[in-house]
């Protein structure tokens, strides 16, 4: 990963280029389908989302102030008690494969232990294949059905990273 690449809070004005990388990395992968964040309003108001207490969203941005993508902890409803979910976890075609995806998890996953969470949830899709081989490098392991209340029906893979498994 080039080492010029900036992790930092979202801002109000990073709405509209998240929500073009988020869209465009789930069509690239066929994913695009009804009761994922493609489809989430959300997706367009990213920075109102994150003022949520107990979420936080990091974006990651290249030396030209670029956005390369962003990835976020979230306290979904219905989760169990001390659990939050890895969240609108995306980046760009280019800024894939060079270890950006694991910094912002590793990024997101401190946040989420500094802040009181003992589990980490999360819901993706088959589609994501390179996605869900790191979320298994970084512990997460398969669940058999959802938890919590995200509204993502398109979602058909849960899973879920004890945080004292470090």
């Amino acid at each position: 990963m080039h080492p010029t690449v900036t992790i930092r809070p979202i801002q109000e004005n990073d709405n509209t280029d998240l929500a073009i990388i988020i869209r465009n990395a789930l069509a690239e992968f066929g994913a695009n389908k009804p009761g994922t964040v493609f489809f989430d309003p959300t997706t367009d108001e990213l920075y109102e989302l994150f003022q949520t207490a107990g979420s936080f969203y990091f974006v990651a941005e290249d030396e030209d102030g670029q956005l390369l993508g962003g990835g976020g902890i979230f306290p979904t409803e219905g989760l169990p008690d001390g659990t939050c979910e890895l969240v609108k976890m995306y980046l760009t075609k280019n800024a894939r494969g060079k270890g950006l995806g694991k910094l912002m998890i590793e990024h997101c996953l401190a946040w989420a232990k500094e802040n009181g969470y003992t589990q980490v949830y999360l819901e993706t899709m088959p589609e994501l294949k390179q996605a869900l081989k790191v979320y298994e490098l970084f512990g997460f392991e398969y669940l058999d059905g959802p938890l919590g209340n995200s509204g993502h029906f398109g979602c058909d893979r849960w899973m879920l990273k004890k945080m004292n498994d470090e």
